[in-house]
């Protein structure tokens, strides 16, 4: 098995992980965080390896995720991560991950793949973990379902971890009996808000209004151990 490992901004610095530098196979580059199409591209389209491998953030997932995307390369790139800090990513429980990095590089260079939801936003982005809109007042829909009319604390949207329609919105509400969430699925969120924080796979963002929708073509994961 072979692999292009793409190792992000601040992951250059920790070092490989152990057991990342006994693998053969392994075509090691270190690029920007968040990576975009002049660091990320020329890589991607002289790559012969069977998978591309984030070693990162979430946000550098997403970044690398984007360019996968944008150069249609969905169908024959399959993509492997390796959280820089895995205790502080949200991907590992949504693609079934261990949080050992040991574990975590065996998946990633040699797991097996499975589709997984690609979901995208109105901004030309996609969400690989978890979006957060903070203090929403307005109106919010998934799908035909209204998930939001007046107030919440937030709202947490990730990919369905089960496939599903492809997202899953989380509505939490506090009042006098605690804190209320209501889950809601669909293929596409949208919510039009008083200007508020959202917050995409870490990265900050100051917005009125936001949609996330499932992309027709999912990505493909390395999710478990062959």
């Amino acid at each position: 098995m072979s692999a292009l490992v793409l190792a992000c901004g601040n992951a250059t610095a920790t070092g490989r992980p152990p057991t990342l530098t006994e693998r053969d196979g392994i075509t090691w580059r270190a690029v920007p965080a968040t990576p975009g199409r002049a660091a990320v591209d020329p890589l991607l389209k002289a790559a012969d390896q069977d998978r591309v491998v984030v070693f990162g953030t979430d946000a550098d997932l997403a970044a690398v995720v984007l360019r996968v995307l944008r150069l249609d390369r969905l169908a024959d790139t399959p993509i492997g991560f390796i959280p820089v800090d895995p205790g502080a990513s949200a991907v590992p429980p949504l693609w079934g991950l261990p949080r050992d990095q040991g574990r975590l590089v065996d998946i990633a260079l040699g797991g097996e793949i499975d589709p997984f939801p690609l979901i995208r936003d109105d901004a030309g982005g996609v969400l690989v973990g978890l979006g957060v809109i903070e203090q929403p007042q307005g109106v919010a829909y998934c799908d035909d379902a209204v998930a939001l009319r007046g107030r919440a604390k937030r709202i947490e949207v990730t990919p369905d971890p089960d496939g599903g329609a492809g997202l899953v919105a989380r509505v939490v509400r506090g009042g006098l009996l605690g804190k209320r969430v209501t889950a809601v699925a669909g293929r596409a969120f949208q919510i039009g808000c008083v200007r508020t924080r959202l917050t995409r796979d870490g990265e900050v963002k100051d917005v009125a209004k936001w949609t996330w929708y499932r992309h027709t073509e999912d990505l493909r994961v390395a999710r478990g151990l062959l």
